[in-house]
């Protein structure tokens, strides 16, 4: 009889093609958690995530289910998987759940964090762990721009020319705007993400923080549906997965919320329980 396992991963996403696996060679977070697990489990172990991150991409609390036969104690799939597994990621949570938990179907939304450094020379320090602008950003500004993107629309500005989805259309259930010194971090939840969305959401926003671009062009840019109107994409660096969130009954391990070196944020209800009183957070 088999048993369903679910793990929460944090990784480094530097070093990697991204989550996915890919041909012999090509170096993806999917191809080191399997091989690690497979040891553990002593048979051929493959996980399902909970949102597949690109190249760069990093996560905090990345969700992952997978298959197995054997009885394994939550330690020897935490500590144990661990001791496999190169420095740049780590298993750190894990439970058994019901046999019709799905992590990518069963998540009711998912959530970034696209963390901004600003300064006026380059950091060394998490050199790849954030996105450097020597620019001085108006968090005010982005907070306000960033109001727009709340609840369903046509996010076709906001797509990569090959995204695989069948619509652009996604439902964004908070999006708030937080500055901790020299960090700004856009912290965002929708019920899915399509290709290079929250990057291009970065390249507007932080062009209106900039004031390259007035507040106004981000609803522009959201009505064009075109993806030519939208600007920049933003760097990879910056992006955290930091959270999938599932029905209680599945018991899905919950950490604080990521990445470890910013400061914990009061949470935001959400959008579709009070769209009117979404709050658009600036903490200093």
């Amino acid at each position: 009889m088999t048993k369903k396992v679910v793990l929460v991963v944090e990784y480094d996403g530097s070093a990697y093609k991204g989550w996915q696996s890919q041909k012999f060679g090509v170096p993806s977070v999917q191809e080191k958690i399997e091989t690690a697990l497979s040891v553990i489990a002593n048979h051929d172990v493959k996980v399902i995530c909970a949102g597949r991150t690109d190249s760069g991409v990093h996560a905090s609390a990345q969700v992952i289910h997978f298959e197995t036969p054997v009885e394994r104690s939550v330690r020897s799939w935490t500590l144990g998987t661990n001791t496999h597994l190169p420095p740049d990621i780590s298993i750190v949570a894990a439970s058994y759940v019901a046999e019709d938990f799905h992590a990518r179907f069963s998540a009711l939304s998912r959530r970034y964090r696209y963390v901004i450094y600003q300064s006026a020379l380059r950091p060394a320090v998490l050199a790849k762990g954030v996105t450097w602008t020597y620019k001085e950003l108006d968090a005010g500004a982005m907070a306000e721009a960033a109001s727009v993107f709340l609840g369903t629309h046509d996010f076709t500005s906001f797509r990569a020319v090959g995204c695989q989805a069948n619509t652009p259309v996604r439902t964004i259930l908070n999006f708030s705007v937080h500055q901790f010194g020299q960090y700004i971090v856009l912290d965002v939840r929708a019920n899915a993400f399509l290709h290079h969305m929250i990057r291009n959401f970065a390249g507007v926003l932080m062009a209106i923080g900039a004031g390259e671009k007035p507040v106004a062009w981000a609803k522009e840019v959201l009505d064009a549906k075109d993806r030519c109107k939208g600007g920049i994409t933003a760097p990879p660096f910056g992006l955290y997965f930091v959270d999938a969130e599932y029905p209680p009954a599945f018991n899905v391990p919950k950490l604080p919320l990521g990445p470890h070196f910013l400061p914990y944020v009061e949470e935001l209800p959400y959008v579709e329980e009070a769209l009117s009183s979404v709050d658009k957070v600036i903490s200093c």
